[in-house]
């Protein structure tokens, strides 16, 4: 039995006790429920929204941004699909036109969400903060075990002819930002189209959070990475996608793997929240246990990683560190960064990061070497972690400001 057949079996086994739960809820919640209100019913009702949440398989969350709102005034947004592949699309979040006179004037933007897990959705609070500004398209990746075998491989190397297919797409005059895990994928395509003088290379780069050179201030993801090397992580956790899913036989790196991973890296930090939730719940402070669904809602929703994809990125960007080192290639190509000379370069750092630590995307600029000093620039945001990065009030309030500055000066 495989790793995904188990993890299918357990999901299985919980069902029925999360339907009873889910049912206790309702009967104690209950506006006609004589005892809604006592603190045992309130206590019981916690405790099984707990089991609940923590046994619920979540689905790809909406981004449900239907409005934003501009110099006072709000304005309509339609999500539209404006290109589409097997393996991703591009999202564009339309504004109503007709709403505000100079939108035809804001910079084209595209948000390169991350392979790492998580769905694009996860960068809600980033297009939120840039849509009042720019004309916002992000890239939204497909779930692996969805996509047929017929469709074949997905690695990094198609991951960068993805992306200069997505800049093709969107035209003269883009501005790129890629958080955390696309950064390399992203400096690859633009240090390609720079050398080949391509018209359509972007006016700006911005790199956040992202593992540019892992050799910089180690977290405890590069260390695992370097100890354990490519070989363990394909003997260890990649597995082939179950009946009924589409991609059934497809080899992958589930999310729900990377997320246990993840969560195990801060488990006191979870359970401590879990256990505020139930807190909030039993006291009846419903602001604190929104927030909380609402951040976790997010942070389960997980999707599989095609296991070449997956392992690649392992072994060329955390193992072998073939960018910095000057040894990276695609289709055979070498890539130069030292040959972007034509779109300039903005870093963010979050001080706390623990995914990718200060200095690791700062890199990229030693790298551009061909860049000219004034298309150079660095951030380093104070008192926040990877997640602070690119959403938040530190993000929305000190670092979306400053990367919109950086875009229009090199407008």
């Amino acid at each position: 039995m495989t790793l995904y057949q188990l993890y299918e079996l357990n999901h299985a086994v919980v069902t029925p006790w999360r339907n009873a739960a889910e049912f206790s809820l309702w009967a104690l919640r209950h506006p006609l429920n004589p005892f809604a209100e006592t603190i045992g019913a309130k206590t019981m009702a916690a405790a099984f929204d707990v089991f609940e949440s923590v046994t619920r398989r979540y689905g790809k969350p909406k981004f449900g941004l239907d409005e934003t709102v501009i110099d006072g005034r709000p304005v309509p947004v339609v999500e539209r699909v404006i290109w589409e592949k097997p393996f991703g699309r591009l999202i564009h979040f339309e504004r109503e036109p007709s709403a505000h006179d100079s939108l035809s004037k804001q910079p084209k933007l595209l948000i390169v969400a991350p392979l790492s897990g998580h769905y694009a959705t996860l960068l809600r609070g980033t297009v939120e903060a840039m849509l009042p500004y720019c004309d916002v398209t992000i890239t939204d990746w497909t779930d692996a075990r969805s996509v047929s075998l017929a469709e074949g491989r997905f690695d990094l190397e198609d991951y960068v002819d993805y992306l200069i297919e997505m800049m093709h797409e969107l035209g003269p005059d883009l501005h790129v930002l890629a958080v955390c895990q696309p950064s390399v994928p992203v400096f690859t395509a633009v240090s390609l189209m720079n050398e080949d003088k391509d018209p359509l290379a972007p006016k700006s780069m911005t790199l956040m959070g992202g593992p540019i050179d892992t050799r910089e201030s180690p977290t405890e993801v590069n260390r695992l990475a370097t100890e354990r090397g490519t070989e363990w992580y394909e003997r260890h956790v990649i597995t082939t996608v179950p009946f009924p899913h589409k991609g059934v036989m497809r080899r992958v790196y589930p999310g729900f793997v990377q997320l246990s991973g993840f969560m195990a890296m801060n488990l006191d930090k979870h359970m401590d929240a879990h256990w505020n939730y139930f807190d909030h719940m039993v006291e009846g402070d419903g602001d604190s246990a929104q927030k909380h669904r609402e951040f976790y809602d997010e942070y389960l929703s997980v999707m599989d990683m095609t296991a070449e994809f997956y392992l690649q990125t392992v072994d060329l960007v955390f193992v072998r560190h073939a960018l910095p080192k000057g040894e990276l290639t695609h289709r055979g190509r070498p890539v130069r960064p030292e040959a972007i000379t034509q779109t300039a370069l903005m870093t963010v750092e979050g001080e706390k990061d623990d995914i990718s630590g200060v200095g690791q995307t700062k890199a990229a600029h030693k790298l551009a070497s061909g860049l000219a000093a004034a298309k150079h620039e660095h951030w380093e945001q104070p008192g926040v972690g990877h997640y602070g990065v690119f959403n938040g009030s530190r993000w929305k309030e000190e670092i979306a400001p400053r990367v919109r500055a950086f875009m229009a000066k090199h407008a």
